[in-house]
């Protein structure tokens, strides 16, 4: 089953984003439901993993297809480093022989810089999707008005949205991801939409947060239904505290959204995927797993890392994934703390074993946030950023300065 195209009253939605049972046959939709278009691709369910820098590599794109069908998108690319073909970037690019469709995220700050990053992904087939990044809140970018403090300057959004679908030449989809804006008094999740939808992007994805809001409270999902109304003619994915499948039927279901995309949900929980493509389906949702299978999809993570980048640097970046794994399980205190220094697989089979696997899986803590938190914060953002919507010769030269190597989403 894929994408959902619903009719909605208003004023009969209730948009507390709070899981609840829900199933597509409940939904009331107007229309044949399709899956999402990629190209010539179609995506069943329309389910798109979020890119995440450190974590959606290769690896983990793997074992997030092993588990269920979806879009998968690679780590955020920066469009001046795959120009200048930096030899990390490309790395961060490579797709295995059976990955399709393949999905890259681009961020940028220059018009140009991108076009020209769009043309040699379709000239040289890097990929078949590409999404521009507009929603990432981190203060090294916004600072310099990337991520999510870029659409608050509209006719720099337009013209890069316009330029890399130009550039793209209907060989390739062009998607844009983004926030509500960049705090409740500068919105442009509205205005930033119509721009894209026309200048003929595949979709639109919104984060229901702001960048002030960073990953804090709930995501608004009023804002999402907002968005699907203001665009009917083009697909909204809608993305934002979705952590469970039930939260996914939920946000397609109050929203009219055409699809979601997944994030911190999926940390520690690969087989999220398999759970959607159930839930979609109108199927009944597989339970989460014991802890013994669980420390068995740990293991093939680990050495699905070992596989793409060496046992050095494949242990060291598991490391951050055991903790969203072993989330809401007793572990011993000094298993806990080696596991945070594992340097090979072997040491890590030997501290595995030393976990009790006869732990079912608890409910709650699996469907709680995980991964980034925190509270607001107010965005750092380029001297006189806000004074207009509009950019100037200051403004510029500050964007000049961010085609910079960063990582956010």
């Amino acid at each position: 089953m894929g994408m959902i195209l619903i009719s909605i009253h208003p004023d009969l939605c209730v948009f507390a984003n709070t899981p609840r049972e829900t199933s597509l046959d409940s939904m009331h939709h107007n229309g044949p439901v399709t899956g999402l278009a990629v190209g010539t691709h179609v995506v069943t369910p329309p389910v798109v993993l979020a890119p995440m820098a450190g974590i959606t590599n290769r690896a983990f794109r793997r074992l997030c297809r092993e588990a269920g069908a979806g879009l998968y998108v690679s780590e955020m690319i920066t469009s001046r480093a795959l120009v200048e073909r930096n030899e990390a970037t490309w790395d961060m690019i490579r797709f295995e022989p059976d990955e399709s469709p393949r999905s890259i995220q681009l961020y940028g700050v220059d018009p140009a810089v991108i076009a020209q990053a769009v043309r040699m992904v379709v000239a040289e087939d890097l990929a078949d999707h590409i999404d521009l990044n507009f929603g990432c809140p981190v203060p090294k970018v916004t600072r310099k008005g990337g991520g999510s403090a870029l659409p608050w300057k509209r006719d720099l959004f337009e013209a890069i949205v316009t330029g890399a679908v130009r550039a793209a030449d209907g060989r390739v989809p062009v998607s844009v991801k983004m926030r509500k804006g960049i705090d409740d008094d500068h919105l442009t999740y509205l205005d930033a939409g119509r721009l894209a939808a026309d200048a003929g992007v595949a979709w639109v994805a919104l984060h229901g947060r702001t960048a002030a809001q960073m990953y804090s409270g709930r995501a608004d999902w009023s804002a999402i239904a907002r968005l699907v109304e203001h665009l009917p003619g083009t697909p909204v994915l809608g993305n934002g505290d979705i952590f469970s499948a039930q939260d996914a039927l939920a946000l397609v279901d109050q929203t009219g959204c055409a699809g979601v995309v997944v994030g911190r949900g999926c940390l520690g929980r690969p087989w999220l995927f398999g759970q959607l493509v159930a839930a979609f389906a109108g199927q009944p949702i597989p339970p989460d797993p014991d802890l013994a299978t669980v420390l068995a999809t740990l293991r093939r993570h680990a050495e699905l890392m070992v596989e793409a980048f060496g046992e050095l640097t494949g242990c060291r970046e598991i490391r951050k994934h055991i903790a969203w794994y072993l989330k809401g399980y007793v572990v011993r205190r000094h298993v806990r703390a080696a596991l945070g220094t594992v340097a090979t697989l072997s040491e890590l089979d030997e501290l595995l074993a030393q976990i009790d696997p006869d732990q079912p899986a608890d409910a709650t803590v699996m469907s709680a946030p995980r991964g980034r938190t925190g509270g607001e914060r107010t965005p750092s953002l380029p001297e006189g950023w806000l004074e207009s919507p509009l950019l100037d010769d200051a403004g510029c030269v500050l964007l000049r300065e961010a085609e910079l190597s960063v990582s956010g989403g």
